[in-house]
């Protein structure tokens, strides 16, 4: 149940029952010729469908992350990590003053990994509370299924090319691209980045069959209720 669709008495009231929640959290940044929001949809969207049989409320996505990488892409917006340590401490201590003490963070972007370290000290002040950082797209089962299909995949290539992150009327390349030379992009400038990435696919296909994408979907929104379900402390 997305939280919009809750008052606050209903949410006082199944906070006395139930105490989960979910936060997924995501970028707005380049993803080759798909969504710049692609990292926030997907985030959303795998807890929403995860959470739907359960009754357990989602939080809107988080938007913005850390994505200073992609900086020079036009639409890219980046917190400071400042700024996003702050963000995530403020969402954290909300949800608990409301009585939420089991937390699901649905992450969607690799860049927003310093959140873990935030979590991580946030609940050594708050020893009450559980709180799970779930990276979806790289959970185990859900990357196994991926490799299964398709070993050449990596950030804004078939694997996040869904039909909810696609846009109308632009194609999609034929061609896998080769895979990026990662340890170099480390060393540079989010412009060199830029002009070494070309459109943005790190690796790989730029899309493959629905049949494909969907039953990825189907693992990642069972190996995401099944936090939700078990496993807190």
């Amino acid at each position: 149940m997305h939280i919009n669709a809750m008052n606050w008495s209903q949410v006082e009231e199944r906070i006395k029952t139930d105490d989960r929640c979910i936060l997924p959290i995501g970028s707005v940044e380049q993803h080759a010729r798909l969504s710049l929001g692609t990292d926030m949809i997907l985030a959303e969207k795998v807890a929403l469908d995860a959470a739907a049989p359960l009754g357990v409320p989602v939080f809107p996505v988080v938007p913005y992350g850390l994505a200073s990488s992609f900086a020079d892409f036009p639409g890219t917006v980046s917190f400071s990590l400042r700024t996003y340590v702050g963000v995530i401490e403020d969402i954290l201590d909300s949800l608990h003053h409301s009585g939420f003490r089991r937390i699901l963070v649905v992450n969607g972007h690799g860049g927003n990994t310093p959140a873990a370290t935030v979590v991580s000290e946030w609940l050594n002040r708050n020893r009450d509370a559980s709180v799970k950082m779930h990276d979806w797209w790289r959970a185990p089962k859900t990357m196994a299924k991926v490799l299964e299909i398709d070993n050449r995949a990596s950030h804004a290539s078939w694997m996040e090319n869904f039909p909810w992150t696609r846009l109308e009327g632009v194609a999609q390349p034929e061609h896998a691209q080769e895979r990026v030379d990662f340890d170099g992009l480390s060393r540079v400038d989010a412009g060199r980045k830029r002009e070494r990435l070309g459109e943005g696919n790190y690796h790989g296909l730029f899309e493959r069959p629905d049949a494909d994408m969907l039953a990825i979907w189907d693992v990642a929104v069972e190996e995401t209720r099944a936090l939700l379900e078990n496993g807190w402390h």
